[in-house]
């Protein structure tokens, strides 16, 4: 069995779902006592968000540069980003290690050619929805459209991650916001929404809605599974 490097804390309630779908799915394929090989890295998230704030990408990139490092001297024999907004700065994580990186987005769209996804709504940070690190990553690399919200349902999607979520606060009137928001992303075209920030999938789940939810964290989590117990 490898062992699966994983970079998180970004937030820690999203790790915990990590580590947990990581175990789970070696136990699930092992049986027995089996759990994953990890090294784990988890990382000051106010420090982080600082930065996302102000816009200090390089220096954030720095810092989950140096903490990478520190996965492969733990032993990792390749890495996980718990997060997908910091898959902004790969290529700088990328620079410091020589191990590869398991990127989400690639998780994420794979699972979607499978199901013969060809147009997606994507929610997530401002940063992830607005910008082209992860949007252009899905659409040139694997042919799938990515729509996203209205700017004011970004504001709404981005204030509750950081708020609420990030702050461990399951709010049912947030809920019903994003339901209302996936529905406008269904009507626009969508066959199906990415869940495309680590911690939405503690607030909405497939019970929610009849739209089809691709959970970035459980889908992420299952790649690694499987890599880590590939010859």
């Amino acid at each position: 069995m490898k062992t699966i490097g994983m970079l998180g804390g970004m937030s820690w309630e999203s790790t915990v779902s990590y580590y947990k779908a990581v175990n789970e799915g070696v136990k699930q394929a092992l049986g027995g006592l089996h759990s994953a090989k990890i090294a784990l890295y988890s990382v000051n998230f106010e420090e982080i968000e600082k930065l996302q704030r102000v816009g200090d990408w390089d220096k954030a990139g720095v810092i989950l540069g140096e903490a990478a490092k520190s996965i492969q001297a733990g032993g990792a024999d390749f890495l996980l980003i718990c997060t997908n907004t910091m898959h902004k700065v790969l290529p700088q994580i990328e620079e410091q290690i020589d191990i590869p990186v398991l990127h989400i987005a690639d998780a994420t769209a794979n699972k979607l050619i499978e199901d013969g996804i060809s147009k997606v709504g994507l929610l997530g940070t401002a940063f992830t929805m607005e910008q082209d690190f992860y949007k252009r990553r899905i659409s040139e690399k694997f042919g799938i459209e990515v729509i996203v919200p209205e700017h004011e349902e970004r504001e709404v999607v981005h204030r509750v991650i950081y708020d609420e979520l990030c702050q461990g606060q399951i709010l049912s009137e947030s809920r019903e916001q994003y339901i209302n928001i996936i529905d406008n992303l269904r009507r626009q075209g969508a066959e199906a929404v990415i869940l495309g920030c680590t911690e939405i999938a503690l607030l909405v789940e497939q019970q929610h809605t009849q739209v089809a939810l691709y959970d970035t964290t459980k889908i992420h989590a299952e790649a690694a599974v499987k890599q880590a117990l590939s010859n």
